[in-house]
C-alpha cells in the first residue's frame, strides 16, 4: 500500500484517523501500532514476522544495555560499605567495576549491531555477495532469490540508532559516576532512556507514516512524543496541507515526468541518441526528487496529524552550490545517520587528511550499498566520494570566487551525472550497454535526433513545472500571497489543499502508472 493509492486515501487513512481520535489516550499508541502492522502487511504479510522479530530483539538489546548500566548503583553501595576511608582502594575498585560494566554494555551493542546488520545482509545483500563470489571465482553457488522486505533499510537503521544512542548515554553515565571522565557539558551525549514498554517501542519501529520510505527517525527525536504528545488543530491542519503538497508532487509531477524516463529507458539501441539518453536521465533526476521528497512530505504531514513532528528530509537540493551543500539538503535523515554513526566515530576530519579521505570512502561506499545491492549503486557512492574529496582538498578556496549561479548550474550537472549511474538499476539488462554508450555520446543515432525534440516538445510543460518546482520560487510566491491575504490565510490554505488533493485523486483514478522508486531500498 502506498500513500498515493486509492485504498489508502479513502479507506485506510480515514479508518486510522477515526480509530485514533475516538480512542482514549492510553490506547492511541496500541491503535497506531496495530494499524501500522496492517499497513505493512497489506502487500507482504509474511514479513510482518520479520519486523516483529526485529522489534523484540532490539527491545531486548535496549534492556540489556540499560540493566548493565544500572548495575553500577549496586556496586557503588558495596564500595561505600566495604572501602570507607580508603579513597585509593575505592577509586581503584570503582574503575575496575565500571570497566566490567562497560564491557557488558559493549557486548550488548556488538550483538545488536551484528543482529541488525546480519538481518539486512541476509535479505538485501546475500544474493549480491553470492553473485560477486561467483563472478570472481568462477563458482556456481546458487542464489537465494529472497524478496526484499519493503522498508527494511529504513526500520533497521532506526532500530540501530536507538540501541547506539542508548549505549552512548548509558556508557557516558557509568564513566562519569566512576570518575573516569568529568561531565563538562560539552561532550555529553543526548539523553536516551531505555523504553520498557514494548508497544511504544514497537510503534517507534513500525509507525506507518515513515515506515517504508523514511525519513529515518531517531528515537531520541520522538521519545517524548511517544510517551506524551498533544494533538492540536493547528498541527492537523498543517499536516493536511503538507500531505496534499507531497501527494501533488508525487502524482502530478513525479509520475508524469517518470513516464518520460520509463519510455526512454526501454528504448532499443537503434532508437537511441546521446541527447535522448541524457533527456531520460534529466527526467529521472526530477522524478526521483519529486517522488521521494513528495513521499517524505506526506510522511511528515501524516505524522503531524497524529501529534508527531518528524525532521525535514529535503531542503531544495537542486539549488545547491556545492556537492557538500547538496548532501546537506538531499535525504537529510540518511546523511545525518551516516555522519553521526559512521563518519564521526571513525574520526571525521579530526585525524588528518588521509584519515578523512578514508572516512569519506567508508561512508560513501556504505551509502551506495544502502541504496541497493548492485555495483552501480556502489559506483554512485564512490562517485560522490571522489567529488567531495576534490571539493574539500582541491577546490576548497576556488569555489568561493566563482559566482553562485555558475556553481549552482555546475553542481546540478554533476548531480545529474550521478543520477545517470544510479538509474542503471531501472534500465533493462539487455539495454544497459547501449544506454551507457549513448550517455558517452556513442549512440547509433548520433548526438541529436528527432526523437529528442519530439519527446521534449510533448513534455515541455512537465519539465518546466519540475524545474520551477524544484526551487524556492513556489514557496516564495505562496508566502507572498499569504501575506497579502492574511485575514483569509486559513481559507486559502484549505482551498489550496483541497484542490491539490482533488486533482491528484483524479490523476490516480485515471492513470495506472503510479510507481515509487524508494520501495526497493
Amino acid at each position: 500500500m502506498v500513500f498515493s493509492d486509492i485504498v489508502f486515501l479513502f479507506m485506510f487513512l480515514p479508518a486510522v484517523l477515526l480509530l485514533y481520535y475516538i480512542s482514549p489516550a492510553k490506547l492511541k499508541n496500541p491503535v497506531l501500532l496495530l494499524m501500522s502492522l496492517i499497513f505493512y502487511g497489506w502487500g507482504e504479510p509474511v514479513y510482518i514476522l520479520l519486523m516483529l522479530i526485529s522489534i523484540v530483539m532490539n527491545y531486548l538489546f535496549g534492556i540489556w544495555i540499560d540493566k548493565a548500566g544500572k548495575k553500577y548503583k549496586g556496586a557503588g553501595r558495596e564500595e561505600n560499605g566495604n572501602a570507607a576511608g580508603n579513597n585509593e582502594k575505592e577509586s581503584s575498585f570503582t574503575e575496575v567495576k565500571s570497566r566490567s560494566i562497560i564491557s557488558r554494555m559493549n557486548a550488548a551493542l556488538i550483538t545488536a549491531c551484528v543482529f541488525n546488520i546480519g538481518l539486512l545482509f541476509v535479505f538485501k545483500y546475500l544474493d549480491f555477495a553470492i553473485g560477486t563470489v561467483n563472478d570472481l571465482s568462477g563458482s556456481d553457488l546458487k542464489l537465494r532469490h529472497m524478496a526484499l522486505p519493503i522498508g527494511i533499510s529504513f526500520y533497521t537503521f532506526q532500530a540501530m540508532s536507538y540501541v547506539i544512542d542508548l549505549y552512548r548515554y548509558s556508557r557516558y553515565q557509568v564513566r562519569v559516576k566512576a570518575g573516569m571522565i568529568e561531565d563538562n557539558g560539552k561532550d555529553t551525549p543526548d539523553k536516551v532512556s531505555a523504553n520498557y514498554n514494548i508497544l511504544d517501542f514497537g510503534l517507534y519501529i513500525t509507525m506507518f507514516p515513515q515506515l517504508i520510505a523514511g525519513p529515518i527517525v531517531k528515537y531520541k527525536d520522538i521519545a517524548c512524543e511517544l510517551k506524551n504528545r498533544k494533538e492540536t488543530v493547528e498541527d492537523f491542519e498543517s499536516g493536511i496541507m503538507r500531505f496534499a503538497c507531497g501527494l501533488a508532487k508525487k502524482v502530478l509531477i513525479a509520475n508524469n515526468i517518470g513516464k518520460v524516463w520509463s519510455e526512454i529507458s526501454a528504448y532499443q539501441a537503434a532508437d537511441l541518441s546521446a541527447s535522448t539518453a541524457w533527456l531520460g536521465v534529466l527526467a529521472f533526476t526530477f522524478q526521483i526528487y519529486f517522488d521521494f521528497s513528495g513521499y517524505s512530505d506526506m510522511a511528515i504531514g501524516l505524522g503531524r496529524m497524529f501529534g508527531f513532528h518528524f525532521n525535514e528530509n529535503f531542503n531544495y537540493p537542486y539549488i545547491s552550490k556545492s556537492i557538500t551543500e547538496f548532501w546537506r539538503r538531499w535525504h537529510i535523515s540518511l546523511s545525518a545517520w551516516f555522519r553521526e554513526y559512521v563518519y564521526f566515530p571513525l574520526g571525521g576530519s579530526r585525524k588528518g587528511a588521509l584519515r578523512q579521505i578514508f572516512n569519506l570512502f567508508a561512508v560513501w561506499s556504505l551509502t551506495g550499498l544502502w541504496h541497493g545491492a548492485s555495483w552501480n549503486f556502489v559506483l554512485w557512492g564512490l562517485y560522490y566520494c571522489v567529488l567531495l574529496i576534490i571539493e574539500k582538498f582541491v577546490l576548497k578556496n576556488v569555489l568561493t570566487h566563482i559566482p553562485g549561479s555558475i556553481r549552482m548550474l555546475f553542481t546540478f550537472v554533476l548531480v545529474t551525472i550521478g543520477w545517470a549511474l544510479f538509474s542503471f538499476a531501472d534500465v533493462p539488462a539487455e539495454g544497459r550497454h547501449a544506454f551507457l554508450n549513448a550517455l558517452l555520446f556513442k549512440a547509433p543515432l548520433g548526438i541529436i535526433s528527432k526523437n529528442t525534440a519530439y519527446i521534449l516538445l510533448n513534455n515541455a510543460a512537465v519539465f518546466i513545472i519540475a524545474l520551477i518546482g524544484s526551487g524556492e520560487l513556489p514557496r516564495k510566491i505562496g508566502s507572498y500571497i499569504e501575506r497579502k491575504c492574511y485575514p483569509a490565510k486559513g481559507l486559502l490554505r484549505t482551498l489550496t489543499a483541497a484542490c491539490m488533493i482533488i486533482i491528484s485523486v483524479v490523476y490516480v483514478v485515471s492513470d495506472t502508472y503510479n510507481p515509487f522508486l524508494y520501495f526497493r531500498f
